[in-house]
This record gives C-alpha cells, structure tokens and sequence, in this order.
C-alpha cells in the first residue's frame, strides 16, 4: 500500500475508486430520499438544494437511485468477476502444469467463448438465462473467464520451469501445493490487474445490458436504467443522462487508474524505478 501510495496513478486512482464506494455505501443511507417512489409534485425538477441532481419523469431523485444503482451495478460486477478470476486461474493453472488432453479441452472451450464479442455473448446469454441479478453475474463471469483462463495459463507457462518450482518437485510437493504456494503468488500481479479492468469492464456491459432493458428490471434502479430513462426526455431535461453518465465515468476512470498504479506496483521492473 506504502508503493502504491507513492504512485500518481495509483494513488489517483485509489483516492477516486474510495470516494465512489464510499459514497456507494453512505449514500442510501444519508438520503432522505426512496429510489423507488414517485413524487409527482417534483416531476422533471432541475438539479437544486433540496435535488441536487435533479428529478427523472416520476419524481424520483437522480442522485439517490444512482446511489443505489451503482451499489446494484458494483455487486453483481464483483462476484461475476471474482468468480471468473478464480474458475479462470484454476483452469489456466490446470492447462499449463498438467498439459496433454487436459490443456486442449480447456482451451477448446476458452476458444469458443473467445470467438463471440463480449458484449453480443451477454446479449445472447442474458436471452438464454432470463432476467435477474443471478443471471447477469453469470453472463460476466463467463465472459471473463476464457480471459483469465488464457491470463494464468500463459503466465503458469512463463514461470513452471523456473528453479523454485523444479526444487518444490524434488521434494514431493504435491501438485495442488505446487500450483497454490510456488506458482499462483508469483503470476497474482496480472491477475489483479485485469481483475480491476475487467470491474470497469463490467460495469459498462452491466449498464448496456440494464439500458438495453435486459438487465436490472424497473423500478429497481440501476445505472443503465437510470440513463435509459433519461433518454426519452433528453432535450427537455438532459440532467438524468448527463449526470448518470458522469457518474459512470468517474467510476470507470477510478478503475482504470488504479489498475494501473497495481500494474506498476506489483511488476518487480516497474517497481524498482518508483
């Protein structure tokens, strides 16, 4: 933490991702607001002190359902994405140290996953599985976890001949030993990396697909509904789209930046010009 603080990058972007959680987590709470009740007295009302970000067509307060929204959106990101890190850096550890049939079957299928856009495979799996937050975590995590199978696998690759690993056989270790304890610390620095990029990744699709009305149901709130529903009334009242728009690309830009200060951190040749 001391090395990442030293960052610009990585401090920027720690600073920008612990606001957004923070307030993620605080908001609801401090507001006196319901993300879900209509106030019909309120209607389209600009941002001001009592809305600091407006109203929507019902009333509703921007600000809150956003609050609300991004803590949907950041859940369902962060077990899609942790369950495809840790399903991908099992498979990609199995493909490289065991190899023979084991390696071409798990890459087969990481091939085939591969070969569909990211955002076209969640359509198609969000219309397979149905609606619902289960389901949405689900079609992130099988989006990501070819990418981390690949990550892990080519890294395991990199560094299974390396002395440590050798002597660990030498002494009988068992394999799982040898994959947990020799292996997986010394390749963890990529992993956490894409895993930051792929939370801002998944924000966007999880977005799309709520916007797209696939995703979070209404009147649940969430950042893609939210900015759906701007869209109809743009040119009368462009605060909704705007704002929610802002407030996914501040979070995004937080991500992005700290993944970066990770980067620098956790690679011993960025290390050691900090």
């Amino acid at each position: 933490m001391r090395s990442l603080f030293r960052n610009p990058l990585g401090l920027t972007g720690f600073c920008i991702t612990f606001f957004v959680v923070s307030a993620m987590i605080v908001g609801p709470w401090i507001s006196p607001y319901s993300p879900t009740e209509a106030d019909y007295m309120a209607l389209l009302a600009p941002p001001g002190w009592s809305h600091p970000f407006g109203t929507d067509s019902f009333g509703r307060d921007v600000l809150t359902r956003i609050f609300y929204g991004a803590r949907v959106s950041f859940s369902v990101v962060t077990v899609g994405i942790c369950a495809a890190a840790i399903i991908g850096a099992v498979a990609g550890l199995i493909s490289a140290y065991l190899g023979g049939w084991w390696s071409g079957i798990i890459m087969r299928i990481s091939d085939l996953l591969f070969s569909f856009p990211s955002f076209v495979l969640a359509l198609f799996l969000m219309v397979l599985l149905g609606f619902g937050l289960a389901n949405i975590a689900t079609a992130i995590a099988l989006i990501y976890i070819p990418i981390f199978t690949r990550l892990t696998r080519n890294m395991a690759l990199l560094v299974k001949d390396e002395p440590w690993v050798q002597a660990a056989e030498l002494l009988g270790q068992s394999t799982l030993s040898i994959l947990g304890r020799e292996i997986l610390p010394n390749i963890a620095a990529p992993l956490f990396v894409q895993m930051a990029l792929g939370l801002a990744f998944g924000i966007v699709i999880e977005a799309g697909l709520s916007f797209l009305g696939l995703g979070v149901q209404p009147p649940d709130p969430s950042l893609g509904t939210i900015m759906a529903d701007g869209r109809e009334y743009f040119q009368r009242s462009p605060w909704v789209l705007t704002l929610s728009g802002a407030s996914i690309s501040v979070a995004l830009l937080g991500l992005n930046l700290l993944s970066d200060g990770i980067r620098d951190v956790m690679d011993p040749k960025l290390r050691a010009r900090l």
